[in-house]
């Protein structure tokens, strides 16, 4: 994965919903890259240092104290203060229905801003502290912000015109958020709350617009009896999908370029997409009006000719599994920002786990996702029955 900061002793990162799947993905990546992950998340896990709210103001301000964080009997006592957050403690789409419009509005923007704030409050010139000073307070250096495609909402829909057919939607950073439901509309309001206080103090702040990685079923009954599970993940690697340990290469890429060692080249705000990098950039506009549409010469059939371009013989291992390409492509989600270098505005974000590398591990009869995503697993988001998203 990626480097490690140059350190004498691990820099601390606190991770906001670190019992989720992302957080939990982090906690257990974190220490091998050099990191010393600290958790906070409402529900009790193995991956959760302490139980609380982060938009609670006394527990934050107990974690920002060293020497509170440096008593607490599970932690080493010679602990870095905490310089890195990476919030990714949310409500998210599943608890639209178990949560009210106002839960969403209190835990996604309330919450942030308040977390946000504490952070902000941390920061100083670092041209007017000594280096002693610092090791003995908290200074927020970098601080991102997990969110979501689906703020996107209503720009994800192809839409057609009196000259052309619909083609499937371009998404990119300046793609307009047009929110449908309360989940991406708080989702869409913490992203400008960043923006704000980012710009409004010395605190750096990175965006990062995720999309699917869960590992539960699609909530969508149509898509899930067009395809078997494991079958429609792979095919929306292509386009709406990225494994759960690239995103951790994200969040690491994140911290490193808000504290890039040339200040003018660091990275003060930015807002990224992180999804797997899809081969369908490279098709002409012609073929993006096919993926948008089913049928013989539609998107099964693009899908299966650039496939084997990225990797000959695919079609047969395809074949013999009993799987087949999506009948439709609404909408591809372009990362490349991320992945250029801090220098050219990005993060330096090199993902592993691609489409073209998935095709190749599946037709050399190996798993292609991550190890990670199998250690992670299938966490629900209730702890009773709430549709396909439940675990038992």
């Amino acid at each position: 994965m990626a480097s490690s900061p140059p350190s004498t002793r691990p820099q601390t990162v606190l991770v906001t919903g670190s019992s989720g799947h992302l957080g939990r993905a982090l906690m257990l990546s974190l220490p091998s890259l050099g990191y010393r992950p600290i958790g906070i998340d409402i529900k009790a896990s193995e991956t959760a240092t302490f139980i609380g709210s982060f938009g609670d103001a006394s527990l934050l301000q107990n974690l920002f104290t060293p020497s509170w964080l440096r008593a607490q009997s599970s932690l080493d006592p010679q602990i870095e203060p905490i310089s890195h957050i990476i919030h990714c403690a949310t409500l998210h789409k599943p608890h639209i229905e178990s949560h009210t419009k106002v839960q969403f509005v209190q835990t996604n923007i309330a919450d942030t801003l308040t977390l946000l704030e504490a952070a902000a409050a941390t920061t100083t010139d670092p041209s007017t502290s000594d280096s002693n000073a610092d090791s003995e307070k908290t200074v927020i250096k970098s601080f991102t912000y997990i969110s979501t495609t689906s703020t996107f909402g209503r720009s994800l829909i192809p839409l057609s015109s009196t000259s052309s057919k619909p083609k499937a939607v371009h998404i990119t950073e300046q793609t307009p958020c047009l929110p449908k439901n309360i989940y991406g509309l708080t989702k869409s309001s913490a992203e400008d709350l960043c923006y704000l206080i980012s710009s409004q103090s010395p605190l750096p702040v990175v965006i990062l617009k995720t999309s699917r990685f869960f590992p539960e079923a699609d909530d969508d009954e149509d898509r899930r009896a067009s395809l078997g599970d494991e079958n429609l993940k792979l095919c929306e690697l292509a386009y709406r999908r990225v494994d759960i340990e690239d995103i951790v290469r994200a969040c690491v890429a994140s911290m490193n370029a808000q504290t890039y060692p040339e200040e003018g080249k660091r990275r003060k705000y930015g807002k990224y997409i992180i999804s797997g990098p899809s081969p369908f950039l490279d098709l002409g506009e012609e073929d993006w009006v096919r993926l948008n549409e089913k049928g013989p010469e539609g998107a099964e059939k693009v899908m299966a000719e650039v496939a084997e371009r990225l990797c000959p013989g695919v079609g047969k291992v395809m074949e013999e599994r009993g799987w087949k390409w999506l009948s439709r492509v609404d909408r591809v989600y372009d990362s490349r920002l991320a992945m250029k270098d801090v220098e050219s505005g990005g993060l330096g974000w090199k993902p592993d786990y691609t489409f073209q590398k998935a095709l190749e591990r599946i037709s050399r009869g190996e798993e292609w996702r991550s190890e990670l995503t199998a250690k992670v697993g299938k966490l629900g988001y209730h702890d009773r029955a709430w549709g396909v998203y439940t675990t038992e």
